[in-house]
């Protein structure tokens, strides 16, 4: 049975590099802003204090500061222009392929979320597209999902964030 399971994952771990492959246009997607980092275009540093901020806020500032001990730093919330109608909507029905990017620009590393059959699937990459996602820790796709699907009050089809 432990064969079956171990088989199993590979066949999904395959299957989501496979399609996690980042846009060679992913730099001239729509800039949109969070409330998150509207201040300064940077998330919170690994020392400030984001016990007020809501849960999955803490958690996303934890998550990243194991990216990069300090904090991130500046960052990017980019999304392809042909799905900006379901990010406007937060509906979570986002047309099949790429569609949104955190990109973390000090460290030069793009978080992106790609949709097939609605459902979203995460991977990591350099700046220059090659798949760095890592099986475990904080640049792991399964990091992504934890967070994407634990906070079902603001993230919706892997889109994450208060509607303004």
């Amino acid at each position: 049975m432990n064969k079956l399971l171990y088989l199993v994952a590979l066949f999904f771990a395959a299957v989501q590099v496979q399609a996690a492959t980042l846009p060679g246009d992913w730099a001239k997607w729509t800039a949109v802003k969070t409330p998150l980092m509207e201040a300064g275009g940077a998330l919170p540093g690994c020392g400030a204090d984001v016990s007020s901020l809501p849960p999955i806020y803490q958690e996303t500032v934890k998550v990243y500061c194991g990216v990069k001990p300090g904090g991130p730093g500046k960052v990017g919330i980019l999304v392809r222009p042909e799905a900006m109608t379901a990010y406007a909507a937060r509906n979570g029905k986002f047309p099949d392929g790429a569609n949104l990017i955190l990109h973390l620009k000090d460290i030069k590393a793009v978080f992106l979320t790609t949709h097939q059959g609605g459902k979203p699937s995460y991977s990591v990459h350099t700046e220059e597209g090659k798949d760095v996602t890592a099986a475990s820790g904080p640049l792991a796709a399964s990091a992504c999902v934890t967070c994407h699907t634990g906070y079902q009050a603001f993230c919706k089809g892997g889109q994450c964030g208060a509607k303004k």
